[in-house]
């Protein structure tokens, strides 16, 4: 599979503080890759740095070979990556089709809005019955559910997702996964970064541990279930 985002040496901060200083991973075309590490490890700070929410100190970030450190985040939604934050951030007095709509900011997003609607709506049939009804009145799964539509709405070559899971039931939680794979099934990429250590790597292909800012441990899923440092000190065997 060919190498669809690379960072390599990324140091981003905020002000003065250096939350990650030498990151470097590569998401390859249609995997669903994990990035894993404890609270105040790096993990937002990196998705934030791709998307162009937080400007890089140093380091290279390319989409298919492309740069993209250095651009804003419009173009950077116009490459080919959206972002779906870590607590939604959804617009609550807007309707979920409103809210969906956002989500097509560059002009062939736009061209395909009814296609990829529709898509949306087969993935999310919850999300149909409330298209008139105010985001903000949804549980908390449905405006993920809301969240990850309108991030699909922009039709990336790249979905990367923020805690996903955070603050969900259970039964919402599995759907949310089984809904994830499924897109990955029909040729989504994903960078995931979740707390759910445990779901998160049954799910993808590949992960990273980052910790202190840095990338310390890479393999495939499987192999860092296996890890006896994942097993200590994020699954608590």
């Amino acid at each position: 599979m060919s190498t669809l985002l690379r960072l390599e040496g990324v140091e981003a901060a905020y002000g003065d503080l250096v939350a990650v200083s030498d990151v470097s991973f590569e998401v390859r075309v249609g995997e669903t890759v994990a990035l894993i590490g404890g609270n105040g490890a790096g993990k937002t700070t990196t998705l934030r740095a791709i998307s162009g929410l937080l400007s890089v100190r140093r380091g290279v970030i390319e989409l298919d070979g492309a740069r993209l450190d250095g651009l804003r985040s419009a173009e950077i939604v116009g490459r080919g990556i959206a972002h779906v934050p870590e607590g939604r951030q959804l617009f609550p007095t807007m309707t979920v089709l409103e809210n969906l709509e956002l989500g097509c900011r560059s002009a062939a997003a736009r061209a395909v809005r009814g296609t990829t609607l529709d898509w949306v709506f087969q993935l999310f049939p919850l999300l149909a019955e409330r298209r008139r009804q105010l985001a903000g009145t949804l549980s908390g799964g449905e405006q993920q559910m809301c969240a990850i539509g309108r991030g699909l709405m922009a039709r990336p070559r790249l979905l990367m997702l923020d805690e996903p899971s955070l603050g969900l039931a259970p039964v919402m939680v599995r759907t949310i996964f089984e809904i994830l794979a499924r897109i990955n099934r029909e040729g989504m990429t994903i960078l995931l970064v979740e707390q759910n250590v445990l779901r998160s790597l049954q799910l993808s292909h590949r992960g990273y541990v980052i910790e202190n800012g840095r990338i310390t441990l890479e393999g495939s899923g499987a192999d860092l279930l296996a890890s006896p440092h994942i097993k200590q000190a994020y699954l608590g065997v």
